[in-house]
């Protein structure tokens, strides 16, 4: 959530990022400032006749100790219209707050100033390409056939049983599955993350601290007895175990990871371009998340992106790295970076990650500050990133490894696996 001080400061810049980043309701800006001017004018008007109504009381007791009653009931009398007053500007300023407040969550994060320009997917930028594209005969099939083949994957099962996108997996794709969460998470580990086992539901308030709520309702499954969501990502229970909390400054940064499954609804997407495990409601995921000093921030999230990237070259798996454009990027991010592997016998690109720093965005939802030197709380900055979203992984493992004598293990996982070929 961006921060009304902010705004009312900096009102051009704000509505520069924010029609950068493909926003549209530009009016709420100049409604938040409006609110806040009438806020605070209701706030030095309550403080003013609070303040009145204390000498009042004060006065009270000094004419009382003094005998002089007739005085102290005439001041009395007086008191009371402040108190009336007190309370109806109270009223008031809390309505003014409340009406402010809604306005501000409906407006996204500042894209930050390296972020290109572009309102679609077709306008990110190609950073960086890595990894050799394997050449399949012309026999290849993508990975959907190759799950059936195997009997490795059931897609028509998982939708026997719950529906379309919760695939079973089976046998040796069982066992895949599991070695690629144990690899993620010993290399997560390896780097420093500290791994946690969060909930895999949530209340509105972890919902709102990461900017899920009020902006992705939709697409999260609810229970409705229990007003709980099931998660759409690790990042919010982790992220959300430093809501109201203020560390250290030497506690930073604070590394955590985390497995865990992963739900989305996914309304509208259909075609072609869906298929398989291409895009999934249930999938299975390794979480990293970072809260940083606001000055080192964007060095982590350079160190994040390269940390995706060798977990991708472990793998041997072509990928590239895409510069979200303002228009792609999430509600809460100020910078995102999406890593996208090669999937051969689709020849199409599949994003596996997205890293992402959201500055003080969540941090000021959450309440999550650090102490610094001079005493005072800041706001942290937090970060996220996928390292990896199994479902696309899988897929290009499949595809990319198919040989006539069957689907080839790459080395770093075979420790994991126990096997090196599906056959």
């Amino acid at each position: 959530m961006l921060q009304v001080s902010y705004i009312r400061e900096n009102r051009e810049r704000v509505l520069e990022r924010l029609a950068f980043k493909n926003f549209k309701q530009l009016d709420l800006v100049d409604k938040i400032i409006s609110l806040d001017e009438e806020r605070r004018q209701t706030q030095s008007t309550l403080d003013s006749v609070a303040a009145q109504a204390n000498t009042a009381s004060k006065q009270i007791g000094d004419l009382m100790r003094q005998g002089q009653k007739e005085q102290a009931e005439a001041v009395k009398q007086q008191t009371a219209g402040f108190k009336g007053q007190v309370s109806e500007l109270g009223e008031k300023l809390a309505a003014i707050e409340a009406e402010q407040f809604n306005l501000l969550v409906l407006l996204p994060n500042l894209p930050h100033a390296s972020v290109p320009a572009g309102t679609t997917a077709e306008d990110n930028v190609s950073a960086y390409e890595h990894g050799e594209k394997p050449q399949l005969p012309a026999t290849a099939i993508p990975h959907w056939e190759l799950a059936a083949k195997y009997d490795i994957i059931d897609f028509e099962l998982g939708n026997k049983i719950t529906g379309a996108g919760f695939p079973v997996y089976k046998g040796k794709g069982a066992k895949l599955q599991r070695a690629l969460i144990n690899f993620f998470l010993d290399e997560a580990d390896k780097a420093g993350y500290r791994e946690m086992m969060p909930p895999i539901v949530i209340n509105e308030a972890s919902g709102f601290g990461t900017g899920q709520l009020p902006d992705k309702e939709g697409q999260m499954y609810y229970i409705n007895e229990d007003k709980l969501y099931l998660i759409p990502t690790a990042e919010v229970p982790i992220t959300n175990l430093y809501r109201d909390v203020i560390l250290k400054e030497e506690e930073l940064p604070v590394k955590n990871c985390a497995y865990t499954p992963c739900f989305r609804r996914e309304a509208g997407s259909y075609g072609a371009h869906v298929r398989g495990l291409n895009r999934l409601h249930q999938f299975d995921k390794v979480e990293i998340v970072q809260v940083v000093h606001p000055e080192r921030s964007y060095e982590v999230l350079g160190e994040m992106s390269l940390y995706v990237q060798s977990l991708l070259q472990k793998l041997a798996l072509p990928y590239r790295v895409l510069h979200l454009c303002g228009g792609d990027m999430s509600f809460g991010s100020a910078l995102t970076f999406d890593m996208e592997v090669w999937c051969a016998a689709q020849a199409r690109w599949l994003e596996v990650s997205s890293v992402s720093n959201f500055e003080t965005f969540q941090s000021n939802r959450l309440k999550l500050r650090y102490r610094g030197k001079e005493g005072k709380p800041q706001l942290a900055h937090t970060l996220n990133g996928s390292a990896l979203a199994l479902p696309r992984i899988v897929a290009s493992l499949l595809e990319n490894n198919q040989t006539p004598e069957g689907i080839r293990i790459p080395a770093a996982l075979v420790p994991y696996t126990r096997f090196e070929w599906i056959s």
